[in-house]
């Protein structure tokens, strides 16, 4: 049987993703699910840097302005939203393209979210004061008793997910790592091929810096200094730029220092998106050459697509 097949393109900020993911979806009638953490919220513009009005009206995009920066945003609210969004262009026989950065987003589609049974707090309390009078590896030998596969993959001083995991086991009836295994995300359920873009460091950080000047330039400031009469999620307030343009409103350093530390950061930001994209393993890694366009890395991505075998996980 063949299954119904799911783009993903991933990788670092500036890489190029959407760009890219607009010329391919032009050719294979597609449409773009954002797996971006920060583009949910309805009230930023540009310290999110959301694709350009022209780009959402060329393709169709999805999880794209759907909260307020006042409203908390998690993995589970992404899944739930980011499944009916493909549930929907698989209506319309359109090809699903999901696009982003965020690596946690990515993985939860994948291999799905694990939610567990509801916690008990008195249960859990009882645990720590275990700890408490005993030892850390005292509970620790609990939980290797009850579930050795998942006492192999934590650490004994790890309280937190030892605690976790003895309260799945004990209350739900079922080792943790079994129902990690039942979860089911897009894995077996779509023909999925991925694509993990790059570029030589260089370039990348080149392409950082440029892009915050632009941000800058479109009025990054103006737009941050609109949110200071709102009550920032937690989430948004990782916005790009949100810190460092209020630690200049409130005189820790000047603007220059302020745009300085937003390109560090966001380069740093980068590296720690290049590292966790290296987990997966079963895309196809592609380093985009200096000069090569978005339209050039579409017509390679989309001949890649009609290889006929799936990607194997």
């Amino acid at each position: 049987m063949n299954l119904p097949q799911i783009v993903f393109i991933v990788g670092p900020t500036a890489v190029g993703k959407s760009d890219i993911a607009v010329a391919l979806a032009q050719k294979i009638n597609g449409e773009i699910v954002s797996a971006d953490s920060m583009q949910v919220y309805k009230e930023v513009e540009i310290a999110n840097n959301k694709p350009l009005n022209m780009m959402m009206e060329a393709v169709p995009h999805h999880l794209i302005n759907v909260i307020s920066v006042e409203e908390e945003f998690d993995v589970a609210k992404f899944y739930k939203l980011a499944q009916q969004a493909v549930e929907d262009i698989y209506a319309r026989n359109h090809v699903p393209i999901v696009v982003g950065g965020s690596g946690l987003y990515v993985q939860v589609l994948l291999n799905g979210i694990f939610e567990g049974n509801p916690k008990n707090e008195e249960f859990r309390q009882e645990l720590y004061q275990l700890v408490e009078e005993k030892d850390n590896e005292f509970l620790y030998k609990r939980l290797k008793k009850q579930d050795p596969q998942s006492a192999e993959r934590i650490h004994p001083n790890d309280i937190k997910r030892v605690v976790r995991a003895l309260e799945v086991c004990e209350l739900g009836g079922q080792p943790i790592s079994q129902v990690q295994k039942e979860r089911k995300g897009f894995l077996g359920k779509y023909d999925i091929k991925g694509f993990n873009l790059n570029r030589d460091r260089e370039e990348l950080y080149n392409k950082i810096n440029r892009r915050v000047d632009e941000m800058v330039m479109r009025g990054l400031v103006d737009e941050i200094r609109g949110l200071e009469s709102l009550k920032l999620s937690r989430t948004a307030q990782m916005l790009i730029g949100v810190k460092e343009v209020k630690a200049f409103f409130n005189g820790e350093y000047d603007v220059e220092n302020a745009f300085y530390f937003m390109k560090r950061n966001t380069r740093q930001f980068a590296k720690r998106q290049i590292t966790w994209f290296k987990r997966t393993e079963n895309f196809e890694w592609l380093k985009i050459k200096e000069g090569q366009s978005a339209e050039d890395m579409a017509c390679i991505l989309e001949k890649s697509l009609q290889c006929p075998e799936p990607v194997k996980f």
